[in-house]
């Protein structure tokens, strides 16, 4: 029997999950493997979505069409938006998930998808042909000896290729959570002449919600009237869930004491492991190293899901043996009769260098194969759903002869993540942060379906009726701010009754409501009982209005920063360009050119050894060979 497909996934994490759900969508035959059905969108490290950067990710993944959100939104424990207290840049929303529910319900969501078939199998090879310039994928073979023919393949192996975990002196092969590893396809891929590296990563124990004393921790409650991730949730009925209680606890002087005496124990620090770990998600024992004057670190005690007691202790990875980890978690307040359920791990893996990928996450040497998520060199479940989307568009889209899709930085945080890495590379695992992008205040949490549903509604993600819902809003918001630009405010001693009490200075002229909203102690709800004319407009809207209203001169400031940027990228590289032959390039702007071989003038511009003055050589060569600066 012929077996094939047009586009074959390889792994049913986070990215496999988002890059199958897309090229099906699109209207591709496509098939998603994975090693075990049991493990579909697995969360084996803290089961939590969202955060500083990586909520931005999860709104523009639903801003494109994306499942994510909308899946988080079903199976959400406890809400916060995190960094209120700063600039609406910065203002994240973070979940705590139902684990168990959420693999369910995105296992099920697979199962329904008409145009994509879910087969539990290993890949051991991926096949290739020879093409033009150079190979192409053909398909993919099984362990079973099965072949599929597949003339696009996504690989998004998280953590499973040559996957290796490590708990104290013990060793064992294994993907996470005790699944079995990929060996044979990474060993496929280091012989196809793909670059690999060695990255780590990390998890705490799991402790027994009955054996911890709860009544001695801090208690974190989430916030009331929370909003959703996705536009497909009922925003009102998502408001009124109840939510789980998290809790806090600090580490002390005895866990730090337990942590030293046994440094030489930790697969960390006794030369087992050699991969790179991630810098913003260090071990307990890291931080009690690097950060030594520090008398105590706050961590998380999150649960895991409604049907499980396991509790997950945030900011404890560890590799320790199983005998360090019970001293060390019997030394926290409240915790003296802990049962640990599942011991904490660091794992080693296999990944490639993203400088192997066009910005389209295709391979540059290998037609029709394409990487997303930790595969990439990431950590994250976010920046593995927002490449795995992406990839899975990609590839859909080249399959059906369309152009492909490119976000730009200012476009978007999937953008800025997909950029640095295939223009900056990565030597530890990435994760997305607010600080890594030039374009905050464009880039919010509020408007991300402003910036992106244009596109997922035109790779054909967004149905017309999500589309002519999101014109709606946006004709909601751009009339209510000419309103806000037009309407006039005389003073008054309501008014001026109303400035004071907000500590703002009362009127002696009348003004536009728009510049009142543009004081900083002046909020779009307090001008309410002022402004008469007001339309009922819903919150995502109010909301909106109110940041483009009250930051207008810095968001103009970086629009203006985007176009400029914006007229280098539109300077297209050919791909033809000999760069060490080129006159007055420097040597090393010359091989980093080669070497990553950027599509357009702007990204070169952001590599790494590219100066300004290499960029007035490449725009010279445009001019003189194209007639175009």
């Amino acid at each position: 029997m012929e077996l094939s497909t047009k586009i074959a996934v390889i792994g049913a994490g986070h990215a496999g999950v988002e890059a199958a759900l897309a090229a099906s969508r699109m209207g591709v035959p496509t098939v998603l493997f994975t090693l075990s059905l049991d493990a579909i969108a697995n969360m084996p490290c803290n089961p939590s979505i969202g955060g500083s950067g990586k909520g931005h990710l999860v709104y523009e993944i639903d801003a494109l069409g994306g499942e994510m959100g909308y899946a988080t939104d079903r199976v959400t424990l406890q809400s916060r938006t995190l960094n209120l207290g700063k600039g609406a840049a910065v203002h994240a929303r973070r979940v705590q998930a139902d684990r168990m529910l959420y693999r369910q319900l995105m296992k099920e969501t697979i199962e329904h998808e008409p145009n994509l078939r879910l087969v539990q199998t290993e890949i051991t090879d991926i096949l290739f042909e020879d093409a033009e310039n150079g190979r192409r994928v053909c398909g993919v073979r099984t362990a079973l000896g099965e072949e599929w023919r597949a003339s696009r393949v996504i690989l998004a192996t998280g953590t499973y290729l040559s996957g290796a975990v490590f708990i104290g002196s013990y060793v064992a092969p294994s993907g996470p959570d005790g699944m079995l590893p990929a060996n044979a396809l990474s060993a496929s891929l280091a012989a196809a002449g793909v670059k690999m590296m060695r990255f780590k990563t990390g998890t705490p124990a799991r402790v027994s919600r009955r054996s911890i004393d709860l009544s001695v921790l801090e208690e974190q409650r989430g916030e009331e009237n929370t909003v959703p991730f996705s536009v497909r949730t009922d925003e009102k009925e998502f408001g009124k869930r109840e939510q789980i209680s998290c809790h806090i606890v600090y580490t002390n002087k005895n866990t730090h004491d337990i942590i030293r005496s046994n440094l030489d124990r930790s697969a960390m620090y006794s030369g087992n492991i050699t991969g790179t770990g991630p810098r913003y998600c260090p071990s307990i024992e890291t931080k009690i190293v690097r950060f030594a004057d520090k008398e105590r670190h706050q961590l998380f005690v999150e649960p895991t899901g409604t049907a499980s007691e396991e509790m997950y202790i945030s900011g404890f990875s560890t590799s320790m043996p199983a005998d360090v980890q019970h001293e060390m978690i019997r030394s926290l307040p409240g915790f003296e009769r802990a049962e640990i359920m599942r011991y904490g791990y660091a794992i080693e893996y296999d990944c490639i260098d993203p400088l192997s990928l066009y910005p389209t996450l295709a391979f540059k040497d290998i037609e029709g194969l394409y990487g997303a998520g930790q595969f990439n060199g990431t950590s994250g479940y976010e920046e593995a759903a927002a490449q795995g989307l992406v990839a899975g568009i990609n590839a859909a889209l080249a399959e059906k002869g369309e152009e492909p899709m490119i976000l730009s930085r200012s476009s978007s945080y999937i953008g800025t993540l997909i950029d640095d890495l295939v223009t900056k590379g990565t030597d530890e695992p990435y994760r997305m942060m607010t600080s890594r992008s030039e374009y905050r205040l464009l880039l919010r949490q509020d408007n991300a379906d402003l910036r992106l549903s244009d596109v997922g509604h035109r790779v054909g993600l967004l149905s017309s009726e999500r589309y002519a819902a999101f014109c709606e809003k946006r004709k909601q918001i751009e009339d209510e701010i000419a309103r806000l630009e037009k309407a006039t405010v005389p003073p008054s001693e309501q008014v001026n009754a109303l400035l004071t009490s907000l500590g703002s200075t009362p009127l002696t002229t009348g003004v536009h409501l728009a510049e009142l909203l543009r004081r900083p102690e002046v909020s779009y709800a307090s001008l309410a009982a002022i402004d008469r004319s007001r339309p009922d407009l819903p919150r995502a809207v109010r909301t909106t209005v109110e940041v483009q209203v009250k930051y207008e001169g810095y968001i103009h400031r970086e629009k203006a920063e985007a176009e400029r940027t914006a007229k280098l990228e539109s300077k297209k590289l050919p791909a033809d360009i000999d760069y060490l032959s080129l006159k007055g390039l420097r040597i090393e702007a010359a091989e980093k050119l080669a070497a990553i071989r950027p599509l357009n003038v702007g990204q070169a511009a952001r590599i790494s050894g590219v100066n300004p003055a290499d960029i007035t050589v490449l725009l010279i060569y445009l001019k003189e060979r194209y007639g175009r600066e």
